[in-house]
C-alpha cells in the first residue's frame, strides 16, 4: 500500500496517519487474539514455565557465568537422562 493512500484514508475519517495506523493495529491485534485465544494461550505457557521459574541456589561467587551448566544439570537429573 502507498503511503499517499493512507494518506488519503486519513483524511477521509478525519485522522492523523498516526491516529489510522493505531486503530488498523488495535484492529488487527483484536481480531488475531480472537482467532487464535492468544490470551488463553499466554496464560498456559506462562502456568507451564513458571515450573521452571526460582532460583540457584548454592554458595558458588561464580554462577553467573556458570550458570548455563548449572541449569543443564538440573534438568537433565529432573527428567532421569
Amino acid at each position: 500500500m502507498k503511503k499517499s493512500a493512507v494518506e488519503h484514508e486519513a483524511r477521509r475519517e478525519g485522522r492523523s496517519v498516526g491516529g489510522l495506523l493505531e486503530r488498523i493495529t488495535t484492529e488487527w491485534l483484536t481480531a488475531r487474539r480472537r482467532l487464535t485465544g492468544s490470551d488463553a494461550a499466554q496464560a498456559r505457557l506462562h502456568r507451564v514455565a513458571a515450573k521452571a521459574f526460582g532460583t540457584l541456589a548454592g554458595g558458588d561467587p561464580d554462577r553467573s557465568t556458570t550458570g548455563r551448566a548449572a541449569v543443564r544439570r538440573r534438568l537433565t537429573a529432573r527428567r532421569g537422562r
